[in-house]
C-alpha cells in the first residue's frame, strides 16, 4: 500500500523539516579540566553524553594566555550558555586538575542561573604508585 504525494516532482531534493530532535536537558554534569596550559569545560547529561564543550584555546586564546583564569572563565561561559538555552536548571560540577583556571571557571558557573547540586574535586592523586621521573637539570 503506497501513498502518492501530489506535486512530488516539484519538491525535488528539498528538506521538509529538521530530522534532528532538540533534546531538552534539565539536569547535567559540568566537567572542568584545569591544567597549567589550558582549561577544558565539558557539559554532559546525566548519562554522560556530551552536550556542549569549550576550551580556552577554542575561545580564542593562544599560547600562554590559555592558562590564565580569564581564559578559563570565558571557556566556562561559552560552554554553559549553550546548555542554558536548552533548558538546563540543575548541575553537578566535577573539577579535575591544579591549574589557575579552576576557581575562575567555578565562579563563572556559579554566576549563571544554574543551581549546583554539589562541587566535587576529582583530581587524580597517587597513593605512592609509580616512581616520578628524574628532576630536570637546568
Amino acid at each position: 500500500m503506497t501513498k502518492t504525494i501530489a506535486n512530488f516532482g516539484l519538491r525535488k531534493n528539498v528538506r521538509i523539516g529538521s530530522h534532528k530532535k532538540k533534546r531538552r536537558i534539565t539536569k547535567g554534569i559540568i566537567h572542568v579540566q584545569a591544567s597549567f596550559n589550558n582549561t577544558i569545560v565539558t557539559v554532559t547529561d546525566v548519562r554522560g553524553r556530551v552536550v556542549s564543550w569549550a576550551s580556552a584555546g577554542a575561545s580564542g586564546f593562544r599560547s600562554t594566555r590559555k592558562g590564565t583564569p580569564y581564559a578559563a572563565q570565558a571557556a566556562a561561559l561559552k560552554a554553559i550558555l549553550t546548555v542554558v538555552d536548552q533548558g538546563m536548571k540543575r548541575a553537578e560540577v566535577m573539577i579535575k586538575g591544579t591549574g589557575p583556571g579552576r576557581d575562575a571557571a567555578l565562579r563563572a558557573i556559579r554566576r549563571n542561573e544554574i543551581i549546583l547540586s554539589f562541587v566535587r574535586d576529582v583530581t587524580p592523586m597517587p597513593h605512592n604508585g609509580c616512581r616520578p621521573p628524574k628532576r630536570r637539570r637546568v
